[in-house]
């Protein structure tokens, strides 16, 4: 039981990293904003409660996605 807790919570940590480092490449790609007022500006920019609750969300339905792919093949 402990082992499937580790891995379901390095697979959810996983799925965060992923969406913040997508928030955090496209304010330097896509908006460019990043470039201009730096990396602390975009880091502040992306670290909010509702990206965190997002990213929490999409990781838990990932996991369970992942997890059910995973039994039926």
């Amino acid at each position: 039981m402990r082992k499937e807790a580790l891995r379901a919570a390095t697979e959810i940590a996983f799925i965060i990293f992923l969406f913040y480092s997508n928030l955090l490449m496209g304010e330097f790609m896509g908006s460019g904003a990043g470039r201009a007022r730096g990396l602390a500006w975009a880091l502040g920019d992306i670290l909010t409660a509702a990206n965190f609750a997002i990213a929490l969300a999409a990781a838990f339905i990932g996991y369970l996605v992942f997890e059910f792919l995973r039994r039926k093949l």
